[in-house]
C-alpha cells in the first residue's frame, strides 16, 4: 500500500475547478484515483471534455474521468457560462484531448473507489453535489468509508454569489446538498465567504501566468475571460473558490480558524432557495456536522497556486 492519500475529486470544470485540479496533480502526497464529473458551471458534455483536457495538459492522462449526472436531481438550474465561457474554459477553442472518459457512471465509481480505499479516501467535491447524493441514495453506508469529505459550497452568512442568499454549487442542486450534508456525520466546508476572504491579487496572478510552462500557458488562456469579468465587477482581487477548498484538502494544517456548527439547506422555491443556514448559536440542538473554514494561511495558499502553475 502506498503512503500517498487516495484522492477522489468530484468536479464540474470550470476555470476555478481547473486551478484546483492542477494543484491536486502537483501534490506529491496524494494519489488521484479519479475525477467524477457533473454538470454545473456548464453542461456535462463540456465538463467531461474539460476534465479530460486538463488531465492531458498536466501529463496525467492516466487519471480516469467518470461522467456523471447531466442535471440536478429534481429541478432545472442555470449554469455559469456567463463567467466561465460557453464551454467552461473561456471559449478559447482548445484542441480536444485525445483520451476518452470511462464508461462507468460517476456515482458508481464513487462507491467502488470508496470500497477500494475504505477508511483512507479523501473525497473533495468542487461542484454541485449531484453525483455524491446519487451515490448516497444507492449506498447510504458511503460515509463510513470516506476518511474526509471537503466541500466547496455555501455562503455561511447568506451573502450569495448566484442569488442574494445562495452560493452557486448549492443553489444548482440544493436537494443534493441537503442529502450530502445530512448523510455525513462530519464534513469540511469551504464556502463562498471564505473565498472572499482569501482573494488572489490580479497583478500577481498575471505574473504567475506568464511562467514558461504548459500549465501556465493553458491556464492563462482559459482563465482570461473569467479574470476580466472578475476584475470588472469584484475589484483588484480574483476569487478562486475551488482552489481554496483544494488547498485546505491537501494541506489541512494551513487552516487558521475553523468553526463547527449545524447547517441546513433551504429547499423552498423563492429568494432563499439554496441558502446554507448555519446555526451559529446552536439553537436547534442539531449536531455540529459542518467544519466551516474561516481563515487559511494566505501565503501558503498563494504558494500552492504558484507551484501548480509551475510559476514558483
Amino acid at each position: 500500500m502506498t503512503d500517498k492519500i487516495p484522492l477522489l475529486i468530484d468536479t464540474d470544470p470550470g476555470v476555478d475547478d481547473a486551478l484546483a485540479l492542477l494543484m491536486a496533480f502537483n501534490d506529491p502526497g496524494h494519489d488521484i484515483v479519479g475525477l467524477t464529473v457533473a454538470a454545473g458551471n456548464v453542461g456535462l458534455r463540456h465538463t467531461v471534455a474539460n476534465a479530460l483536457k486538463l488531465c492531458e495538459v498536466a501529463g496525467r492522462s492516466d487519471v480516469p474521468v467518470f461522467p456523471g449526472c447531466a442535471a440536478p436531481l429534481l429541478h432545472a438550474a442555470p449554469d455559469a457560462a456567463y463567467v466561465h465561457g460557453q464551454d467552461g474554459f473561456g471559449d478559447v477553442g482548445y484542441e480536444p484531448a485525445s483520451g476518452a472518459p470511462a464508461r462507468e457512471h460517476a456515482a458508481l465509481a464513487i462507491l467502488r473507489l470508496s470500497h477500494a480505499h475504505a477508511g483512507r479516501l479523501l473525497l473533495v467535491a468542487l461542484g454541485p453535489l449531484t453525483n455524491v447524493a446519487l451515490a448516497l441514495k444507492l449506498d447510504p453506508t458511503l460515509p463510513e468509508r470516506v476518511a474526509r469529505l471537503v466541500v466547496m459550497g455555501g455562503a455561511v452568512t447568506a451573502h450569495g454569489n448566484i442569488t442574494p442568499a445562495a452560493e452557486f454549487n448549492v443553489y444548482f442542486d440544493p436537494e443534493a446538498a441537503k442529502i450530502v450534508f445530512e448523510a455525513f456525520p462530519v464534513f469540511d466546508l469551504a464556502d463562498w465567504e471564505a473565498t472572499l476572504a482569501h482573494g488572489l491579487p490580479h497583478e500577481a496572478v498575471v505574473q504567475w501566468l506568464a511562467a514558461d510552462s504548459d500549465r501556465a500557458r493553458f491556464y492563462e488562456a482559459i482563465s482570461r475571460q473569467t479574470r476580466a469579468w472578475s476584475a470588472d465587477r469584484r475589484g483588484d482581487r480574483w476569487f478562486a473558490a475551488d482552489a481554496l477548498a483544494m488547498a485546505w484538502a491537501l494541506a489541512p494544517q494551513g487552516a487558521g480558524e475553523v468553526a463547527e456548527r449545524p447547517i441546513e439547506v433551504a429547499l423552498a422555491q423563492g429568494p432563499a432557495r439554496g441558502a446554507t443556514v448555519v446555526d451559529w448559536n446552536r439553537q436547534t440542538g442539531a449536531p455540529d456536522r459542518a467544519r466551516i473554514l474561516l481563515c487559511y494561511d494566505q501565503a501558503a495558499f498563494e504558494a500552492r497556486v504558484r507551484a501548480a502553475l509551475a510559476a514558483a
